[in-house]
């Protein structure tokens, strides 16, 4: 059965979690002498369980690199990266993939599902990564389409899906790992009001009812409502970082 979508008229407020994960003094620099770009200031950031961040700002401010530091794909110049209560400033790169893998899950603008793959077969392909495989693959696929409102199109391919559709695959997919922070880039940014809304429905389901840290790079108007939190980035240092009133 397909979701319905619905603009949020009241959100509870959700006391947060744990911390998830913290970055302390982070600046980062691309670049070489004497052409360097400074993108990220003294960043201090707390990201908290059971809360949907979201955090904005215009092309350019720093918000994908903060994503990146997040996620464990991009090493600050400087500053500390706890994720889960473990220093990773100074990991080695074997290490940052088995704590990626196991902490972190990841949604992204363009989907990224495999184009020869069926539905389930890409959910599945998320399951394997967590050592599932077999029968338990096949229902833990089912289960997680269901999740999403897909269980009629598991055996579709991603050219016979909708954007919304892909999305929600995605999600699924990224579902597969128990990683309790979840990063997502633009992830309504392809998507019209209706799939927008249900995918905002679903990213804050995850942070309130499976109480995992989502956190949501984006500039889409659409998904301030859902947030719990909204963390505004300029030139690469911190203006803004608020909770949302709920009535």
């Amino acid at each position: 059965m397909d979701m319905v979508a619905c603009h949020p008229k009241s959100i509870p407020v959700i006391s947060r979690g744990p911390c998830v994960a913290r970055l302390r003094g982070v600046s980062h620099t691309y670049g070489k002498p004497p052409h360097l770009l400074e993108v990220l200031r003294e960043i201090n950031l707390d990201i908290h369980s059971r809360q949907l961040t979201m955090i904005k700002g215009h092309s350019g401010s720093g918000k994908t690199t903060l994503l990146s530091i997040l996620g464990l794909l991009l090493r600050p110049t400087r500053g500390a990266v706890e994720i889960c209560d473990r220093v990773m400033s100074e990991r080695s790169e074997s290490d940052l993939t088995a704590c990626r893998r196991g902490h972190v899950s990841f949604i992204f603008q363009g989907f990224n599902l495999l184009s020869s793959l069926t539905a389930a077969e890409n959910v599945r392909v998320g399951l394997a990564m967590q050592g599932v495989a077999g029968r338990d693959a096949e229902l833990g696929a089912l289960e997680l389409l269901e999740r999403v409102g897909l269980s009629d199109r598991e055996h579709h391919r991603p050219r016979q899906l909708s954007c919304g559709q892909q999305q929600r695959v995605a999600i699924a997919r990224a579902l597969a790992s128990p990683a309790p922070l979840l990063l997502a880039d633009e992830p309504t940014a392809n998507l019209d009001e209706r799939n927008a809304l249900q995918v905002s429905e679903l990213l804050r389901e995850l942070a309130h009812v499976d109480s995992r840290a989502v956190i949501v790079v984006t500039h889409d108007p659409r998904m301030t409502a859902y947030a719990d939190r909204i963390v505004e980035i300029e030139n690469g240092t911190i203006t803004a970082d608020g909770m949302e009133e709920r009535t």
